[in-house]
């Protein structure tokens, strides 16, 4: 069983959805980051989910736009992104996926990048951009080399493209929960139990819900529904408001990540 299958199963048998965090690599700098990454690993995380610091990240709100803006102005490089994952391997075995973007993958060579990134201690990967009806070669690497795909489910995907979704992803689904970027939102997403059925109908992989969750409240209402939730934004402002602390840093992340997780138990 995959490091990514364990948790997920470990979760469901604690009766608890699983916590997913998203950190940018690299940000704002390579060691703080490291800090960063082992501060939510020690606090609660399942999954992490690492963005891959791009110039260009369309999915990507405020926050996580200028959070890779600081990854790459520290000097974060492809290998760098590498070399935090082999440092996170040095005292954790959680399940890391890469969030990515398709040129990003393709530029130095797939089957090489996927290669590298498997040796460094990489998971899974989902390329935001990527639509699964032309992921052939990635999913023929990701294969060979022992790396789990990640497709995303929208609110506006219809049922038959649902299933063309499932059928090319090998680790989990992430369903976008509301349409627009990635950011904190005040509102709890409406139509989780109902698109959890829709797409749980198609695929016995798990399912994680991300787009806006920041509350333990809003952790809480998914909880019941999902495998997973994710939480990104309210984690990289913990960073953003602290940059050159790293103490206050860690301890305010470490609150954060305290109360989030809190929200993760499922009712009895």
């Amino acid at each position: 069983m995959s490091r990514i299958a364990q948790a997920f199963a470990q979760a469901q048998k604690d009766n608890r959805t699983a916590f997913v965090a998203y950190l940018c690599a690299g940000d704002p700098d390579l060691e703080t980051s490291l800090l960063a990454c082992r501060t939510v690993i020690e606090n609660g995380v399942d999954v992490l989910e690492l963005g891959v610091p791009f110039s260009d990240p369309l999915a990507d709100g405020l926050t996580n736009q200028l959070a890779a803006q600081r990854a790459l102005v520290s000097g974060m490089t492809r290998e760098g992104c590498f070399e935090l994952v082999r440092r996170i391997r040095e005292f954790s075995e959680v399940p890391i996926v890469f969030y990515t973007y398709y040129n990003l993958v393709f530029a130095h060579g797939l089957e090489t990048y996927i290669a590298d990134a498997k040796a460094a201690g990489v998971d899974g990967i989902l390329t935001l951009d990527l639509p699964p009806e032309e992921s052939g070669d990635l999913a023929a690497a990701c294969a060979k080399y022992g790396v789990e795909t990640v497709f995303i489910v929208a609110p506006t995907t219809p049922d038959a493209r649902i299933a063309t979704i499932t059928e090319a992803t090998t680790g989990f689904i992430y369903y976008v929960s509301r349409e627009g970027v990635t950011g904190v939102r005040t509102e709890s997403a409406t139509n989780i139990p109902e698109a959890m059925e829709r797409i749980k109908s198609r695929t016995k992989l798990p399912v994680v819900v991300g787009f806006g969750i920041s509350s333990r409240e809003q952790v809480s209402a998914i909880a019941p529904y999902a495998d997973g939730v994710v939480v990104g934004s309210a984690l990289v402002n913990s960073i953003r408001d602290n940059l050159g602390e790293s103490e206050k840093m860690a301890a305010t992340l470490q609150g954060v990540m305290t109360d989030l997780v809190a929200g993760t138990p499922r009712n009895s």
